[in-house]
């Protein structure tokens, strides 16, 4: 069975085209946990090599699993070790995903592994080939979960896939980044027992789904703002066009790049959640406070800040700013935190703060996870004045795709979760100017276009 699957830097969802429908090419999204169609994209391990082991059991016997064996058994020796130091049997469940993840992660949040949007590190700079393998261990891990409970509701074996993919996984040499990611992308999805994996382009993707819906002919500037990319394709859509296979000409551009949902949620986590663990605070000579370890606390789409984080160097930096802050309470609050490892924990608070600010004026966070009665409270317009930075360039991304283009859009076309935001929506408006802008299923028009696409190429 065909299917259309988003592995997104926020949230992942799968499409497959429904045969009891009346309308031919009718998608429907499978429910991935309890009654939701869209799964976070998280990850929580009792122990990281537990990762690897979950995909060594799921391989059948045969020559891959043989090589797979092989080339892990460093990482499978220590999961055999943790398991015996743990007194856990086989049977016992070691990996969350999705929401399970969360409320594992927010009850334990010192003693496992978490990892919240792998995909934001897809394609980095600097990846040892052991960073790679382990990589493409993590991904497996998801799309097996995945496509295990698609599987199940279905009744049927999912064996083809077209997988979303952004215009470029990373800004630096974005030939190299996207061609390493998308070796680890197809790898994972074969090891997991798709048979023949295909890649369509994020929002040309969901400019798919949108065209079915259309009566006229249009040309449609299609912005996709996901998780951990902005990005944007200039199509020309309808009925004239709507089944044709070869679609190059009708894509008059793209752009993309790597600023999206999660570097939202990082500006309003360092703008407003930071300060309260000493970030623009002083020292006790008047100077100002340090400011770059409290922005690699929330920075958790970047490995490299993380472990600077997580280093010892960062812990000993800490721990003298204590002794030469003016109010060593906040950063003793701070020295807390990352030892506690609750800087995902403020990230999604963040997320949460930027989802709720969608429908209200000001939202008040509870922080008391922390400490009792800590709390934050914050306004959408001071929080539309913190993301500005990469609300620019994110406006700039389309601004590029119409001129590549060389003419307007009739319309514009908005799906991915951080698209909700009337921030972002008036700002789209005032400057792009008096073009209708129309939403899509935030969370489900990637993979439903998918989807159309995995109908039309596998036969």
């Amino acid at each position: 069975m065909n299917c259309g699957f988003d592995y997104g830097t926020s949230n992942c969802a799968l499409g497959v085209t429904d045969p009891t429908a009346t309308q031919t090419g009718s998608v429907r999204l499978v429910p991935l946990e309890s009654q939701h169609t869209f799964l976070p994209s998280t990850v929580y391990a009792l122990d990281r090599d537990f990762i690897t082991e979950y995909v060594a059991h799921s391989m059948g016997q045969g020559e891959a699993r043989q090589s797979f064996v092989e080339a892990r058994r460093p990482a499978l020796m220590r999961a055999q070790r943790a398991r015996r130091e743990e007194d856990l049997e086989d049977s016992d469940q070691t990996l969350f995903f999705g929401r399970a993840a969360f409320d594992e992660y927010y009850q334990w949040p010192e003693d496992g592994y978490f990892v919240k949007s792998p995909k934001s590190f897809l394609g980095g700079t600097g990846l040892r080939n052991e960073h790679i393998a382990f990589f493409e261990d993590l991904v497996a891990a998801m799309m097996l979960n995945i496509k295990r409970k698609a599987e199940a509701h279905l009744g049927q074996t999912l064996t083809h896939t077209v997988i979303g993919r952004p215009v470029n996984f990373q800004g630096v040499d974005a030939e190299a980044s996207n061609q390493q990611a998308l070796e680890i992308l197809t790898a994972a999805a074969k090891r997991v027992g798709y048979k023949e994996v295909e890649f369509l382009y994020e929002p040309i993707a969901a400019g798919l789904d949108f065209e079915a819906k259309l009566t006229d002919n249009k040309t449609v500037l299609v912005v996709d703002i996901g998780g951990g990319t902005t990005d944007c394709a200039m199509v020309r859509m309808g009925p004239d066009y709507a089944n044709k296979i070869d679609r190059r000409d009708d894509f008059l551009s793209h752009t993309g790049e790597r600023i999206g949902g999660n570097d939202l949620d990082i500006r309003i986590a360092g703008k407003h959640l930071m300060p309260l663990f000493g970030m623009d605070s002083q020292l006790k000579t008047g100077l100002p406070m340090p400011t770059q370890m409290f922005w690699n606390a929330v920075t958790t789409n970047d490995v490299s800040a993380i472990a600077t984080f997580n280093s010892k160097e960062t812990k000993n930096q800490i721990d003298q700013l204590r002794l030469d802050a003016a109010n060593p309470k906040l950063i003793e609050r701070f020295l807390r935190l990352r030892a506690e490892k609750h800087n995902y924990h403020l990230v999604r608070n963040a997320e949460q703060a930027k989802i709720s600010l969608s429908e209200t004026l000001d939202h008040t966070l509870a922080l008391d996870y922390i400490e009792a009665e800590l709390a934050a409270s914050m306004t959408r317009e001071q929080i539309a004045h913190s993301i500005q930075p990469p609300l620019d360039r994110m406006l700039q991304l389309m601004n590029d795709a119409i001129a590549q283009a060389g003419e307007q859009p009739d319309l514009i076309y908005i799906t991915g979760g951080s698209a909700k935001s009337p921030i972002i929506r008036q700002a789209i408006q005032q400057q792009i100017g008096d073009i209708p802008v129309l939403d899509g299923d935030h969370f489900g028009s990637v993979a439903a276009g998918l989807t159309v696409w995995s109908s039309r190429i596998f036969k």
